[in-house]
């Protein structure tokens, strides 16, 4: 069996703020840890039957990129939730709630 391996690494400031995160895995082609404004990482707890997560940002991401980074990650999401239940409705239903939600916050940062 192969196992890899993910690297988180996250450097607070005094007041336990995110400064830096970067990450780097085992097979990836790039040599050097990628650095990231924000990240989320989810695991499901099947015992527990309840979602475990963490959500991390740095004071350098800006509204309009976190905008942009819920829009993509709702999106992956609802593809990978295609991939495992094949349930195509639900699929558009939430791809369309990122196409609205999206479009609101890019009319938000306009205000």
């Amino acid at each position: 069996m192969q196992q890899s391996t993910i690297k988180i690494d996250v450097t607070l400031d005094k007041d336990r703020i995110p400064q830096r995160i970067s990450w780097n895995a085992d097979g990836s082609s790039a040599q050097e840890p990628q650095e990231a404004k924000a990240m989320m990482v989810s695991f499901w707890d099947g015992k527990e039957k309840s979602a475990l997560r963490i959500d991390l940002w740095t004071k350098e991401m800006m509204v309009d990129e976190m905008g942009d980074f819920y829009y993509q990650t709702l999106m992956t999401m609802a593809e990978a939730y295609n991939r495992a239940t094949h349930q195509k409705e639900l699929v558009d239903d939430l791809k369309n709630f990122a196409k609205v939600f999206y479009q609101k916050s890019r009319e938000a940062l306009e205000k």
